[in-house]
């Protein structure tokens, strides 16, 4: 028998496979399916800082359009009758933890430090295992510089920090023009993980129409070098653990991530194309891989592969392209 433990933001995980921030994890009925599928956590959908900010400024509308109000007033939002998205949100966490026995992780997607930060305290009253910052920053605001791009994410946790003391796990974009040291900084930074990388909305036009429609929603196999690359290269010289995510779609793409160094692998298309009950089909790819060649547990071969310890930590360096480009055309 296989020993699928490992070690992710300090939480203890079944196996390294966990069903990342989606449809699939909107409800409590989709997380125990997760769960009784073989996962080994869920990051539930994520929650949109714009729908914090919006609903907190509804609640101060209301309240202070009352015609007393006192300070005391502002403990008892909650009495309101229609139960907003945020409140809907605390409870799926609630009502999840109670479902489930494995990790549940909450996520927010974000893109500043302002406003919202507040709620991560109620994130963690609500009993969530961790938290999850899905970090939306793209460099397209051409009045922002570098620094000012970099700086928003240590502002980010910096703030989420001061909040609350559960694991707390950024998931970024390689959007970044130093990102080997800007990983490095931000492991450094007290949170417990990593999670290369989180996907952005890839526009397309419609030629008939003219408009800007979304295209590539889910990944596909294709997209694995990326994260897999990155997660090689990072291996051992960060301070916190490192998460695969993005063109994960079979149980060898998940052996390659924990070669590479991985620590806990997040799949979502693949699902969606396959069905929640493929988490057990990658997992059972996974444990005949290991008992093929000899291991036992995830240790024994994690970052087997990753640029620390290859014997050719140049394979993951432009040095060489050409090599390769020349036995493809030659081929």
């Amino acid at each position: 028998m296989v020993d699928l433990t490992t070690k992710f933001l300090g939480l203890t995980l079944r196996n390294p496979l966990i069903v990342g921030s989606s449809g699939l994890t909107d409800s409590v009925e989709k997380v125990k399916a997760a769960e009784q599928a073989g996962a080994g956590a869920v990051v539930l959908k994520s929650l949109f800082e714009e729908e914090i900010i919006a609903e907190m400024e509804e609640s101060l509308h209301r309240m202070t359009s009352r015609q007393f109000i006192y300070p005391e007033t502002f403990d008892y939002m909650d009495e309101e009758p229609e139960e907003d998205t945020v409140r809907k949100y605390l409870r799926l966490i609630r009502e999840a933890k109670d479902a489930v026995h494995i990790p549940v992780i909450a996520s927010i997607n974000c893109v500043t430090s302002q406003k919202w930060t507040y709620f991560a305290r109620e994130i963690q009253q609500a009993g969530a295992d961790a938290l999850e910052l899905n970090l939306f920053i793209l460099p397209t605001d051409f009045e922002r510089t570098t620094s000012d791009n970099e700086k928003l994410y240590f502002e980010i946790v910096a703030e989420v920090l001061k909040e609350i003391t559960i694991p707390v796990c950024l998931k970024i974009s390689y959007y970044s023009s130093s990102l080997g040291q800007m990983i490095q900084k931000l492991s450094g930074t007290g949170i417990k993980g990593l999670t290369l990388f989180n996907r952005f909305y890839s526009p397309d036009f419609n030629l008939e129409t003219y408009q800007v429609v979304s295209t590539n929603v889910l990944s596909n196999p294709g997209d694995l070098a990326i994260s897999l690359r990155w997660i090689a290269v990072m291996a051992e010289r960060v301070q916190c653990s490192l998460a695969a995510s993005t063109g994960v779609h079979d149980g060898e793409a998940l052996i390659k991530q924990i070669l590479a160094g991985a620590d806990a692998v997040q799949v979502v298309s693949t699902l969606y194309r396959h069905g929640i009950g493929f988490v057990g089909q990658m997992l059972e790819d996974l444990k005949r891989w290991m008992d093929h060649e000899g291991y036992t547990n995830l240790t024994e071969f994690r970052g087997k592969l990753s640029q620390a310890r290859s014997s050719n930590p140049a394979a993951y360096e432009r040095v060489q392209f050409m090599k390769s480009f020349r036995h493809y055309i030659h081929q």
